[in-house]
């Protein structure tokens, strides 16, 4: 069973990103997906380096975004892939059928395709604007996320569906109404001067109806 909540780091630095992934991971976070775009490969190594003994010390799913060889370098535990990224296939060849392979979707038919070629989970979004991601696909809402988990179940397409962009604490109950699995949430984190209070907030609406 997956973590409900996946936290995508931030950070402009090597230095700014593990501050703020050991911060999420001592408030409670257990996934952690390494987010470090248009930086020099060197440093992307060096960085995803010192995050992976850091996630097994937490016991944390440690993934990596986009870069599926530095994924396979430093074995971590799976890869997170955009739309315009390497195909799914094309990484589970790579990576093996042990490995977590995410997806990123926009529409039904993404996460159609994502399954298809053995994608584990699916981030679909944007649920609102985000300023952390360049080139925003339409943005989805309630209504969007609604319409596509429909169509879901209606298919008996069955993965694991987190929700992206731009989520608040008070957004959580309404989204775990339409039907997805968990959400994968940045600046809410990063930028919480109670990381620790935040996290249980969010992970008592995640599990909400669950029974431990």
């Amino acid at each position: 069973m997956y973590n409900k909540l996946q936290y995508i780091s931030q950070g402009e630095t090597i230095d700014d990103q593990l501050r703020n992934i050991h911060l999420a991971l001592d408030a409670g976070c257990n996934w952690v997906q390494m987010r470090f775009k248009n930086q020099m490969p060197k440093d992307v190594y060096t960085l995803a380096e010192a995050v992976k003994p850091l996630c097994e010390e937490y016991h944390a799913n440690f993934i990596v975004n986009d870069d599926l060889h530095l994924a396979k370098q430093i074995s971590a535990d799976g890869v997170h892939l955009g739309l315009t990224d390497t195909k799914i296939d094309e990484a589970r060849a790579i990576l093996g059928s042990t490995k977590i392979i995410g997806g990123t979707a926009n529409t039904f038919e993404d996460i159609q395709n994502h399954v298809e070629n053995g994608c584990n989970y699916i981030g679909l979004g944007p649920f609102r604007f985000t300023a952390t991601k360049e080139k925003l696909s339409p943005i989805l809402g309630l209504s969007g996320y609604y319409d596509i988990l429909q169509k879901l179940k209606k298919n008996k397409i069955d993965i694991p569906v987190y929700a992206i962009g731009g989520i608040t604490l008070r957004d959580v109950s309404p989204l775990m109404e339409t039907g997805i699995f968990g959400i994968a949430i940045s600046g809410i984190i990063t930028e919480s001067d109670e990381k620790e209070k935040l996290i249980q907030q969010l992970k008592e609406k995640l599990y909400a109806n669950i029974i431990i």
